[in-house]
């Protein structure tokens, strides 16, 4: 026989049981992950165009100040211009056949930058399709917090070749012209690297810090955002155990009393 005090005290003793651990709530916020998201695709945005500019410019290669020329020479990764110092036209010679015997410098960063190129701009368009933002599967934020995961990932893996491309092309350029200048060889023009080098090296560094927020702080979301899911599912499952415990109490009590009214109208 249970007390009808009973299941008013296990009510009590549910509601002041202590609330699921929210350790990361600052992690959890929606606007922090909003901002995150709107910063990696801030960095995601500039980082790729920086990338597909820097591969199909053509001053990844620059005369130096101290040469004795009248003109302004850049070389690209296709094409090489001279723009003259004093009316300013501008001349452009495109590279042979991509079939041709190039050297392997320049083989090697054109592959590197155009596989960084398709990787950040796919990286970008999974991101943006992610953005709580885009109307992209709006009842499944677990889906879209997964897709920003991908999204980061992408762009990691893209600025590996982008920073080994413009990197080791500079180091390149730098290595030849100190070697000339160490041996006191002048060929009448020397040559540093550009500013297409420098956007392929901003791109690149630019992609591996998108990457890092989407991957680090997206993967936190996802954690915290399971966590809580599978703590309500927790509690909404006790109470209503809690619930078939009072039903369960309360039913007996009514049935028997039923059961005792109509005995005693049988009786009379």
């Amino acid at each position: 026989n249970i007390c009808p005090e009973e299941p008013v005290l296990i009510l009590f003793l549910i509601h002041t049981l202590p609330k699921p651990a929210m350790v990361p709530v600052f992690l959890a916020s929606p606007g922090l992950q909003f901002f995150l998201q709107y910063v990696g695709c801030f960095f995601a945005f500039f980082s790729t165009g920086f990338l597909i500019a820097s591969t199909w410019t053509d001053c990844w290669m620059v005369n130096a100040d101290d040469s004795l020329e009248v003109s302004t020479k850049c070389r690209g990764l296709w094409w090489e211009c001279v723009t003259n110092v004093f009316d300013g036209i501008q001349t452009c010679d495109e590279y042979d056949s991509i079939f041709a015997e190039h050297p392997v410098k320049l083989v090697l960063t054109r592959a590197m930058m155009i596989t960084a190129d398709i990787l950040a701009g796919f990286g970008f368009l999974f991101l943006v399709l992610g953005l709580d933002c885009v109307k992209f599967l709006p009842d499944e934020p677990l889906i879209k917090l997964r897709i920003c995961l991908v999204s980061g990932v992408m762009l990691l893996i893209a600025g590996l070749p982008g920073i080994t491309g413009s990197v080791w092309y500079a180091v390149d350029v730098y290595v030849e012209r100190s070697s000339l200048v160490f041996h006191n060889v002048f060929l009448g023009i020397q040559y540093k690297f550009g500013w297409s080098c420098w956007l392929g090296m901003a791109g690149s560094l630019g992609c591996f810090l998108s990457g890092a927020l989407l991957t680090c702080c997206m993967y936190l979301f996802r954690e915290t955002s399971s966590g809580r899911l599978h703590s309500a599912y927790s509690l909404r499952k006790g109470y209503s155990s809690a619930g078939t415990i009072v039903t369960n109490v309360h039913l007996p009590s009514s049935q028997t009393a039923t059961a005792k009214m109509y005995a005693v109208d049988t009786r009379v």
